[in-house]
């Protein structure tokens, strides 16, 4: 099974998205198997996070921002404006795709894990996760 999630952002961050991932697999009725998530743009990622504590987030993007930021001199792409090269960078550096194996019917993320689409880009819009849910069902 495959499913799109269209996600709106209002900008950069990490948006837990793992609900919304946990209804795609349980609407696919498959107890054993593999669910690959594919993020389909150039400035953002996917990840698998700490869940619980916000600052662990806020530590992350903080942490991103000065290894990789706006302004440098030495970017020549800017054709969208100072955030453009950073965030296809920090794409480059972080992941546009997960593997979870899926056990039991359920994803076999640890306690504290969520799934999390990064947005690098400082405006608002709308980007597409896609989702798929293979193995054997109940």
């Amino acid at each position: 099974m495959n499913a799109i999630l269209t996600l709106p952002v209002v900008g950069q961050g990490l948006y837990d998205i793992t609900r919304r991932v946990r209804q795609i697999v349980d609407e696919a009725h498959v107890t054993e198997g593999l669910i690959t998530l594919f993020v389909r743009h150039t400035s953002a990622s996917l990840l698998i996070q700490e869940n619980a504590a916000p600052e662990a987030r806020e530590d992350l993007e903080r942490w991103m921002n000065r290894l990789v930021p706006e302004n440098d001199p030495l970017y020549t792409h800017n054709d969208e404006g100072p955030d453009d090269m950073p965030a296809h960078i920090k794409s480059m550096l972080t992941a546009v795709s997960l593997s979870i194996p899926l056990m039991g019917g359920a994803m076999a993320l640890g306690t504290w894990q969520g799934i999390f689409l990064w947005e690098h880009r400082h405006s608002r819009r709308s980007r597409e996760v896609i989702v798929s849910v293979l193995g054997g069902r109940e």
